[in-house]
């Protein structure tokens, strides 16, 4: 094994709804074995899980981050209407707290998802971000987030799409 640590910073438990299957014991036990020093639990939209993952990490020694994978509403939180094409109504955001400034503002962020943003999803958007965005650390997610969707929609194969074609290219 590498001598440099690893953390997953990206999980979803069984309280990231109708996408997580790993119970919150098993997943401590896992990274425990696993030589980690902490684990981070991102469920989508919401906290459900963070009391009892911060419990059983600490029992466990482990180090718990506590984040949220969020959904971002492209344009305003309060906009219920699709995408006119731009696929989904939403971008994901994985969002890990580092202080417990940062663990407030996300409970602050999931909440205000549910009751101000909510449509298919508990939304939030880039105003509220930069409103309760102290203490927070973003990631890009995956691929159906903000920054990755441009490289996705385009199929990228290992070089800009622009670049013109030569006799031999297989695309």
């Amino acid at each position: 094994m590498s001598s440099r640590p690893f953390v997953h910073l990206h999980n979803h438990t069984e309280f990231s709804l109708l996408d997580g299957a790993q119970k919150i014991p098993e997943m401590i036990r896992r990274a425990k074995t696993l030589g980690m020093s902490a684990v981070a639990m991102t469920d989508h939209g919401n906290l459900f899980g963070a009391v009892r993952f911060y419990k059983e990490a600490r029992k466990e020694q482990l180090r718990p981050i506590l984040g949220c994978e969020v959904y971002v509403a492209p344009r305003s939180r309060f906009d219920k209407h699709p995408g006119q094409g731009r696929g989904k109504p939403y971008y994901h955001l994985v969002l890990l707290a580092k202080n417990r400034q940062g663990f407030r503002n996300l409970v602050k962020l999931t909440s205000l998802g549910y009751l101000e943003g909510f449509y298919y999803r508990p939304r939030v958007d880039k105003e509220l971000l930069r409103r309760h965005g102290e203490g927070l650390i973003a990631l890009t997610a995956c691929l159906a987030g903000e920054v990755p969707q441009p490289a996705a929609s385009r199929r990228y194969r290992g070089r800009p799409p622009d670049r013109p074609r030569v006799p031999g290219d297989l695309r």
